[in-house]
């Protein structure tokens, strides 16, 4: 990367952290966002509820497996892959964390707690009511990297953009089938797919 895009990068990242040095120590916040990113570990909120789309019927279940199945890919294809080109270093905290959190050896960028999360939700959005939920959770996840100085923010955003990439090569590879498919689901959601 060139001068002024190092420059640019660092800025941006300033900016971001500044910014929330106005809600970090706030207890409800710390919670939030302490909780969101344990969570986020290992993909395990995007497993908890891909479980539970899993459980509406035969299509959801095609969608949640086809979820899990792709947040594992996804996160082979970052840590093994993505992050192995990059040596960044992660921020530095000086303080004292509010909440006990597991701090990985790994690079820095990009997040792969963003990746996972923005992954996820564009594969278990797809059809579904509940797709505003699955974007804000993932939000939320991906923000809690930067609250908790486990991240830069281009590193999320950088996570972001793979994530949600990753997520739509995948819907491209396995489409869910059309819902006429599966008879049962006809009667639950409507003949028109519609649930």
């Amino acid at each position: 990367m060139r001068a002024a895009g190092r420059r640019a990068v660092a800025a941006f990242d300033r900016r971001v952290d500044t910014a929330t040095d106005a809600l970090r120590g706030r207890p409800g916040w710390d919670r939030v966002f302490y909780t969101a990113s344990a969570l986020g570990d290992h993909g395990l909120i995007w497993l908890i509820l891909a479980a539970l789309r899993g459980l509406r019927s035969d299509r959801h279940l095609r969608a949640a497996l086809r979820a899990a199945g792709g947040v594992g890919i996804e996160s082979a294809i970052v840590n093994l892959g993505i992050k192995s080109l990059f040596r960044r270093v992660r921020p530095a905290w000086s303080g004292q964390p509010a909440h006990r959190l597991r701090r990985p050896r790994t690079s820095s960028f990009p997040s792969g707690h963003a990746t996972s999360a923005f992954c996820a939700a564009a594969l278990l959005s797809e059809d579904d009511p509940l797709a505003p939920l699955y974007y804000v959770t993932a939000a939320v996840v991906a923000y809690s990297r930067v609250y908790v100085k486990v991240h830069h923010a281009s590193d999320v955003a950088a996570g972001v953009v793979v994530g949600a990439l990753l997520g739509r090569v995948f819907r491209r590879a396995v489409p869910l089938r059309p819902i006429r498919e599966f008879p049962g689901d006809e009667e639950r959601f409507g003949a028109h797919g519609h649930h």
